[in-house]
């Protein structure tokens, strides 16, 4: 069992006790220490600018798909509440996903229909 006093031990050799903060005698002047700064979601991932309505909505509809799916899976391990909420959330998504679907049907009538054939003649 380690023993414990009210005073402080000194280390054998003087060294100081490792301060992360600080940069050891050798590295000053090599590694300047400066304030961490945690970027935003929206500085890490961004939309390229000029891509079209029907192709940003294209790829929202196809994210809430996969999330409704995740969510489903993720449900399935949950009982109570916490079910509840998920499956909440799930029924969230589900309904965006549609209303997805209907802007970039409004904004493309032919994109969710099949291509007509011509009615062949004989």
């Amino acid at each position: 069992m380690k023993k414990f006093s009210k005073h402080p031990s000194q280390t054998p050799n003087g060294a100081d006790q490792l301060d992360p903060a600080k940069p050891c005698e050798t590295a000053k002047g090599a590694v300047t220490q400066s304030p961490r700064r945690t970027p935003t979601t929206r500085q890490v991932f961004t939309v390229a600018p000029g891509v079209d309505t029907l192709t940003l909505l294209n790829q929202a509809c196809e994210n809430l798909a996969s999330l409704n799916v995740l969510i489903a899976s993720f449900a399935g391990k949950l009982e109570g509440s916490n079910r509840q909420l998920l499956l909440s959330i799930q029924q969230l998504a589900a309904v965006t996903e549609l209303l997805v679907n209907q802007a970039r049907e409004n904004l493309d009538p032919r994109s969710g229909a099949p291509d007509a054939q011509p009615p062949t003649l004989h």
